[in-house]
């Protein structure tokens, strides 16, 4: 009966769902397309093999490592994922080409899930993180499919929500299969939900167990020659959201009172930002480059701007420092600030990572991570850059964590593993 009130207001806000996602369309064109997808229609064909579902770009990357071992494992098996946004869509191509399945996930309404489900016939599904919906959980429960939720995060504030609507939320956490949870605190959340404590096991994150390209450095000394960066510092930007770009601009200007070359690599996180970041940077008085032209950073250039997709590693690559947005308000949670750690560049967030709460606290508390609000990002970049001890110990510090903490996509494997014996 909870289901299908669910269901029912669902069917009832479907006119709703559809404008917001014609007025996204009017922001990111992509949003426009392949809308057969979203109910379950034209999806290609696959039989057996895994299916993984992941939202975006973040889950998307995290998902990778994943991936790959199960490839390894089960060679000339099939893989298909699905996401829901474009972005997540255009890493799964970038990442995988032609080798995977992919298409977006349907909205969740039982018809479009039965509809998905007779064209992809996984033996196992994985969902990344936290993206759960009733009627999909319900649908591959009811055909025998093992579901683990990996890479499992639940903060306090979406623990309360489960709780608020247990009528629904607790027939559909009883229907996994697996948690894999990332932290103890996301364990005991989903236990005091109700999940028997049988299926909730603390594996780790996965974003520990990354690793970079074996081309990356030399990508980006060439990068770094060709722009002359050898005497220039290198503040990068990563994953800013609207009302970020602001506050680093501003620190942009203070900076360069005392860095005069300073260059400021600003890699907005959703692409139909990009024109709009764009017009910032030029209305501030900064002297800019794209990465869209394939122009190349001169000494004049005060930003340049990360308007591409799939390149966020090589600007950590060239950094000096580097700050992850997402993370000066707190509704947004923040992003992965692992990457540029295992990069061993100094790095600095907001101070609202809920999203990464776990990860950030252990950083913190190790000294690997910097934590400051908008008003102070000059300040400590500013000391991050003049006082070199301090940087070689945040970088050993963040080398220490992640040494300590890496594991999870074996044990995440076994999990999986085990699911289908």
């Amino acid at each position: 009966m909870a289901r299908f009130l669910y269901s029912l207001l669902f069917h009832l806000l479907l006119p709703l769902v559809l404008m917001r996602l014609l007025w996204r369309g009017l922001r990111a064109p992509a949003y426009r397309h392949r809308w057969r997808e979203r109910f379950g229609v034209g999806v290609a064909h696959q039989q057996g093999g895994l299916w993984v579902h992941a939202v975006s770009v973040g889950e998307t990357l995290a998902a990778a490592p994943l991936v790959a071992a199960w490839q390894q494992a089960h060679p000339g098996e099939p893989v298909f994922l699905s996401t829901m946004t474009p972005t997540g869509s255009a890493r799964v191509r970038a990442i995988w080409g032609d080798s995977v399945g992919h298409a977006y996930a349907p909205y969740d309404l039982p018809w479009a899930w039965a509809l998905f489900l007779r064209r992809v016939r996984p033996v196992a599904l994985v969902i990344m993180e936290t993206e759960l919906w009733p009627n999909m959980i319900a649908a591959v429960h009811a055909r025998g499919i093992p579901v683990l939720l990996a890479n499992a995060r639940l903060s306090e504030r979406s623990a309360r929500g489960y709780a608020r609507a247990g009528w629904l939320a607790r027939p559909m956490l009883a229907q996994l299969t697996q948690i894999a949870a990332q932290d103890e605190a996301t364990a005991d959340r989903f236990r005091a939900l109700g999940v028997a404590p049988a299926r909730v096991t603390v594996t780790g994150s996965l974003k520990f167990d990354f690793s970079a390209p074996a081309d990356l450095p030399a990508r980006a000394e060439v990068l770094r020659h060709k722009w002359a960066l050898d005497n220039r510092p290198v503040l990068v930007a990563a994953s800013t959201h609207e009302g970020e770009d602001e506050s680093l601009l501003t620190a942009l200007s203070q900076l360069r009172e005392t860095f005069p070359s300073l260059l400021l690599v600003l890699v907005p996180r959703h692409p139909e930002r990009f024109e709009a970041v764009a017009r910032q940077i030029t209305d501030a008085g900064f002297a800019l480059v794209r990465r869209s032209t394939d122009e190349p950073v001169s000494a004049g250039t005060a930003v340049f701007l990360g308007d591409s997709m799939g390149e966020l590693l090589l600007w950590y690559a060239l950094a000096d420092v580097a700050f992850v947005g997402g993370s000066l308000r707190p509704p947004l949670g923040g992003h992965n600030m692992l990457e540029p750690i295992a990069l061993g560049v100094p790095t600095l967030s907001g101070p609202h990572v809920t999203n990464f709460q776990a990860i950030a606290d252990e950083l913190v508390a190790a000294g690997a991570l910097q934590l400051v609000p908008a008003d102070a990002i000059a300040d400590t970049v500013r000391v991050v850059l003049t006082d070199n001890a301090l940087r070689e110990q945040q970088m050993a510090a963040g080398e220490r964590v992640l040494v300590r903490n890496r594991g999870a996509l074996a044990r995440q494997m076994a999990l999986l593993e085990a699911m289908q014996t």
